[in-house]
């Protein structure tokens, strides 16, 4: 299918160059010449005409939003140049499938009004333009197809029906959706009005004005031929189709070949600028969230905690025999006011890590093999959460973090000051650290510091954290390789409280660790954006699974457009 399409698109291509390089001399380069010369000369007119073109995009969005109720007059305007942008650089009109998928992936609503909403006022633009091309200039239709004019007249015709059948079909699967109205219809009639007042200004500075019938005729036809345009922004059917327009009202052929690729030069430029913005505002942008939103949840009311509640700390574990047991022992040392439990997440483990473990003092959780860190935080969270505790520390079991600092870690969590604290290397004392790894760890932090807007978190990789009971029975850990940054990401957009403490931190004596730059970015950045984008996502889910797929004729192709997420990795190496 994908060759056909290319020979497809190769055909019609080398057909439309083929009228062009027929009707055309080498006259067209001097009126090409000539006319952007003029242009530059006054550039006002031009200014005008986009800002029509623009005013026509905005009347689009609010027809869309009066027809998709829950649809944002932003939210539309972006879905619209998003589909703009992909019609001018991706063939067979791919574009038109972006403006359903821009909005799936932007907003809650569901798949089945949206599909229809947009199949609906697409079939009313080709009516509008169809209806157009025939009253605004009497009989050009004729004059470019001949008699046979009513085909294509016809053809269209069916594909409004079809289209207006098919969104129906979506309305009785109970969508929410509203038929256009006469005021939609009036202001989709409106804005192919002021598309053509490019192609009007455009002429004129060519020194071969139309007149505003002519102009909304010329950009008609051209909006048809693009309707079934394989090449990318239809180049060449946009030119050939624009041109013998032009022609058949009495343009000679050489300027109005100029006229025609100026016009679609400008619109091509607009789609890119514009249709570029629109992928990114309003937030969130097409390709999703890039950082937590400013406004942030309210901060979910601490639950009642019973005075003999323990603090749980956990540690995962793979191949740390080494040091395990004097980490356990010295957590057991401390003296924290509360009962403590040691919960130790041996996750596949070769040596003697878990016995060793075991005999400091530790509950031992054995994985069923090495299934990664960010899995094994989560079992650890999930463990600790079934003691109903007071508090719940995690630390490292590879003897770089003291277990003395563990009462500075839990207090502002014991005290409500703070429902998620890091103790933070950079704030406190670093005894060792290798240079590579303390600069991977600033920039890593400054990344973490800009996707939460918080400029008081000073190290976004720590490993010594401590949990509210909230906190812990609600944190999410959405990969399995890590957990520093989408941890800190998902308990911050549940709007739980975050703070600080300095803590003392030494480069471990013996191991290794499984972190390398390249595998820890493969895996890290991919989850960060599943994470701020994980509310978004699961809606479009939910909305996905509300939809019939043969109502909606769905195809591989663009279930995915709409996205899936990716599977969560497991077994990715130790962290030795």
């Amino acid at each position: 299918m994908r060759w056909i399409r290319l020979a497809a698109g190769a055909v019609v291509l080398t057909f439309a160059v083929a009228y062009l390089v027929h009707v055309l001399d080498a006259a067209a380069a001097g009126a090409l010449a000539d006319l952007v010369t003029a242009m530059v000369a006054a550039p006002a007119g031009l200014a005008v005409a986009l800002g029509c073109y623009a005013a026509a995009f905005w009347l689009r969005s609010w027809a869309w939003r009066a027809t998709l109720p829950g649809l944002s007059l932003g939210q539309s305007w972006a879905a619209l140049h998003v589909s703009l942008l992909g019609n001018h650089v991706l063939p067979m009109r791919l574009g038109e499938a972006l403006r359903v998928t821009s909005v799936l992936r932007r907003t809650r609503l569901r798949t089945a009004p949206v599909v229809a909403s947009a199949v609906t006022l697409r079939a009313a633009d080709l009516l509008a333009v169809a209806l157009l091309a025939v009253l605004a200039v009497p009989g050009l239709a004729p004059r470019l197809v001949g008699p046979w004019w009513w085909v294509p007249a016809g053809l269209a015709a069916a594909a409004v029906a079809v289209g207006l059948g098919w969104s129906s079909r979506l309305r009785g699967s109970g969508a929410a959706l509203r038929l256009p109205s006469p005021p939609v219809a009036l202001v989709v009639v409106l804005s192919w009005g002021l598309e053509s007042a490019v192609i009007f200004q455009i002429a004129a500075a060519a020194g071969h004005p139309l007149t505003a019938a002519e102009a909304v005729a010329v950009t008609a036809v051209t909006i048809i031929a693009q309707a079934v345009a394989l090449t990318p922004g239809g180049i060449g059917s946009y030119e050939a189709a624009a041109t013998a327009a032009m022609v058949a009202i009495g343009v000679p052929a050489a300027p109005a070949f100029a006229i025609a690729l100026t016009t679609h030069a400008v619109k091509t430029g607009y789609s890119l600028v514009v249709g570029s913005v629109a992928t990114v505002a309003p937030a969130p942008g097409y390709w999703g969230r890039w950082r937590l939103p400013r406004q942030l949840p309210a901060r979910p009311a601490p639950a009642p905690v019973p005075d003999g509640a323990p603090v749980v700390a956990f540690m995962p574990v793979h191949n740390e025999e080494s040091t395990v047991g004097a980490v356990v022992a010295g957590l057991h040392e401390q003296s924290l006011d509360r009962p403590l439990v040691v919960l130790v997440v041996d996750d596949g483990s070769t040596d003697s890590s878990a016995a060793r473990a075991a005999a400091a003092g530790a509950v031992v959780i054995r994985q069923p093999h090495n299934l990664g860190l960010g899995a094994a935080v989560r079992r650890g969270l999930a463990e600790a959460v079934a003691y109903q505790p007071a508090a719940v520390l995690y630390l490292d079991a590879d003897g770089e973090y003291a277990p003395a600092d563990a009462a500075a870690v839990l207090a502002p969590v014991l005290s409500g000051e703070a429902d998620y604290v890091v103790g933070s290397r950079f704030a406190g004392r670093i005894g060792r650290m290798l240079p590579h790894r303390r600069f991977g760890n600033r920039v890593l932090t400054l990344w973490v510091r800009w996707l939460t807007r918080r400029r008081d978190l000073t190290d976004g990789q720590s490993g010594y954290r401590a949990f509210g009971p909230g906190a812990a029975a609600h944190a999410e850990v959405v990969h399995d390789y890590n957990y520093a940054q989408v941890l800190t990401l998902d308990l911050l957009a549940k709007g739980y409280r975050y703070a600080e403490v300095p803590i003392r931190y030494s480069f471990r004596d013996a191991g290794r660790s499984f972190v390398t730059l390249g595998r820890y970015l493969r895996r890290v950045v991919p989850a960060v954006h599943r994470e701020l984008n994980a509310e978004l996502r699961q809606s479009a889910q939910r909305g996905t699974r509300n939809v019939d797929d043969e109502l909606l004729g769905a195809s591989q192709a663009e279930r995915g457009l709409l996205g899936e997420p990716a599977a969560t990795v497991s077994r990715l190496g130790s962290y030795e």
